[in-house]
């Protein structure tokens, strides 16, 4: 299948807490990071997730938002260091290439953004993604 969605990163199941409706998967990415998904329990069940499946872990390049730090104090679970690799800026918003351990990420943030991170190839960021917009994929 193919899909529109740019940011897919392999990894392995590692913890799934299940509640009434929704469970958080948590995901050991290849490059050894990280990642929480807060996915439904029908998900769960139709993926046949368990501890130590393969999957790939998805999420739209306007849902990542950059900092340039990691920040406390906040409630996105998904922090990941990375490094500025590409930029393309339009008159209104730009896409930023991050290079992260498990691979390539794109976030779509605006251009004001960009400037006022002071943005450029190189810059050190963090890449922050709520587990709710993380998508999960059986492999």
């Amino acid at each position: 299948m193919n899909l529109s969605m740019r940011n897919q990163i392999p990894g392995t199941v590692t913890d799934i807490a299940h509640g009434e409706v929704m469970a958080t998967v948590q995901v050991r990415l290849d490059g050894g990071q990280r990642l929480t998904a807060a996915i439904t329990l029908e998900s769960v069940k139709d993926l046949g997730l368990a501890e130590g499946s393969a999957v790939r872990a998805m999420m739209k390049s306007t849902e990542v938002a950059l900092a340039t730090g990691r920040v406390e104090g906040l409630s996105i679970r998904n922090q990941l260091p990375g490094t500025v690799t590409g930029l393309a800026v339009g008159g209104a918003m730009a896409t930023v290439r991050v290079a992260v351990d498990e691979g390539q990420l794109t976030a779509a943030i605006t251009k004001d953004a960009v400037l006022d991170l002071g943005l450029t190839v190189g810059s050190p960021v963090v890449v922050l993604i709520k587990s709710t917009e993380v998508s999960l994929a059986g492999v």
